[in-house]
């Protein structure tokens, strides 16, 4: 049985242009919190899914200020996680857990 925890730490996959063009070098795009380490990432996929990880990059996309009907608002930020997978492991991120 999975922690309950993994699921704090992944927010939601990342579904762009980017990282479906990733997904070809065994790359998956997801957003994760912004408290998350490395480790816990890794951990958390691996338990998930049942997959070996091989490397977790991360960044964070700082929230932009837009205009909405002349009210200044401010996007959130948002931390995304790039995982590589193992050779032969997927992901199929259109599919819910």
């Amino acid at each position: 049985m999975t922690d309950l925890r993994h699921y704090d730490v992944i927010v939601s996959p990342a579904i762009t242009e980017k990282s479906t063009m990733a997904s070809e070098q065994n790359q998956v795009v997801f957003n994760v919190a912004k408290t998350a380490s490395k480790t816990e990432i890794k951990a958390a996929v691996e338990a998930l899914f049942g997959v070996k990880v091989t490397g977790v990059n991360t960044l964070v996309r700082k929230g932009k200020v837009k205009r909405f009907r002349g009210t200044i608002g401010r996007q959130q930020d948002v931390k995304k996680a790039i995982v590589t997978l193992r050779d032969g492991d997927s992901i199929d991120v259109s599919t819910g857990l």
